[in-house]
């Protein structure tokens, strides 16, 4: 089943073009394609089944389950001792952690603390301020109170591009883009569901991209958008992973990953290579803290791992196998791989000399896992294990809270 560019006229007479695009895409992700034959397996038969076997040291629990939202829930976000989440139904709520030894994870009363105007997609904290990725092609800026958490709601700061923004761009007619056969805006707008929010390593930038095939760079001191990658991929991009390094990586519904960079000497991006090796749409990125691992998870239910070689390109080492169904959210911390999947599990993989192992698979949600956050657990410190703390939210519309503790190498 493909998916209608943005720029095509919908020939549907129940859904406009981004709504259709909408259905379209969230079935496309969720839709299991065959697998991918060509690539070798970097996990073993013998290493899946020891994950059953009795004296296997990796233990992991479900600390809680947090209620509340009445539709999916589509992005999370940690904020030191706060979780936001984003759903379908246009709400943010805000979740408080009270980490002590006994892990007591409490919910918060009438915590929801945004209401956008389109189906939250993805989220990022920045500070005291929350940014927010919506259907409706808009980007939203939050003020969030840290004085009353409990009963305060964020106050919107802005909403992306600005009237001041847009303005400007509106008088000059080089600014203005043609985004279907009768219709045109400035290029400081996206034109469809903005689905992927990322900060730059110095917080200064906000990168986002869009069912509508391009990538935004946004100024955070101002809000300002700098530049505009048009029609970077043939089809809908759904996943974003940036690295400290400087490079950019975008996974698209047309299969590709797409590398792109900005020299010191250019003003704009410049796309640097094509990653391709799924042969169906990809779902989500993520890199390893240095920026030499990239994993990328697709609907052909593999997360191809791909390695920095000694010229600097990402070159492909093989694939985790193991999710029956689309892989559509990856987290990673330290050298720990966290997926979810279609399947409603996640698993947990950890690579030693470009060999993994399936360390855990964690059960529980009874919906696909859409996303997934996670981050080391500095309350619980071992000389023995890490003890990490996993956030899923699912299209069962509840967020799980696991912990994991894996032996030191």
């Amino acid at each position: 089943m493909g998916i209608m560019s943005a720029h095509q006229p919908s020939h549907s007479g129940d859904y406009s073009p981004s709504q259709f695009i909408h259905v379209q895409s969230e079935l496309f992700s969720l839709s299991s394609q065959p697998s991918l034959p060509s690539v070798p397996s970097l996990t073993s038969q013998t290493q899946q089944q020891q994950l059953y076997l009795p004296s296997t040291t990796t233990t992991h629990h479900c600390v809680t389950t947090f209620k509340g939202h009445t539709s999916y829930v589509s992005s999370l976000a940690l904020a030191g001792n706060f979780l936001f989440s984003g759903s379908s139904d246009k709400e943010i709520r805000l979740w408080e952690q009270n980490l002590n030894s006994e892990l007591d994870h409490e919910n918060i009363s009438n915590n929801v603390v945004a209401v956008g105007k389109g189906a939250v997609k993805s989220i990022v904290v920045l500070g005291d301020k929350l940014f927010s990725a919506h259907q409706d092609h808009k980007i939203r800026v939050w003020k969030i109170n840290d004085q009353e958490p409990h009963h305060q709601k964020c106050t919107r700061l802005a909403t992306l591009p600005t009237l001041g923004d847009r303005a400007i761009k509106l008088l000059t007619p080089n600014n203005h883009v043609q985004i279907r056969r009768h219709k045109k805006c400035t290029w400081v707008h996206h034109v469809d569901t903005v689905s992927v929010l990322a900060l730059s390593k110095d917080n200064s930038l906000l990168y986002s991209v869009s069912w509508d095939r391009s990538l935004k760079i946004w100024r955070t001191s101002d809000f300002k958008c700098l530049e505009s990658v048009g029609n970077a991929h043939d089809d809908a991009i759904n996943a974003l992973a940036l690295s400290h390094d400087g490079y950019i990586y975008t996974g698209s519904a047309d299969k590709t990953i797409k590398v792109w960079r900005k020299a010191p000497e250019d003003k704009k991006h410049s796309q640097v290579a094509t990653l391709e090796k799924h042969n169906s749409g990809i779902n989500a990125l993520g890199l390893s803290t240095d920026g030499s691992v990239l994993y990328s998870g697709a609907s052909d239910r593999s997360i191809v791992v791909w390695e920095k070689d000694y010229s600097g390109n990402m070159v492909v080492v093989g694939a985790l196998r193991g999710h029956s169904k689309s892989i559509l959210c990856l987290a990673v911390v330290s050298d720990v791989v966290f997926s979810g999947s279609a399947d409603n599990t996640i698993r947990i993989w950890r690579g030693i000399d470009k060999s993994y192992s399936c360390l855990a698979i964690l059960e529980g949600h009874t919906g696909p896992v859409k996303c997934l956050t996670a981050a080391t657990d500095c309350y619980n410190p071992s000389n023995t294990s890490t003890s990490y703390l996993v956030y899923s939210g699912s299209l069962d519309c509840d967020i799980k809270v696991w912990q994991i503790f894996i032996p030191l190498l």
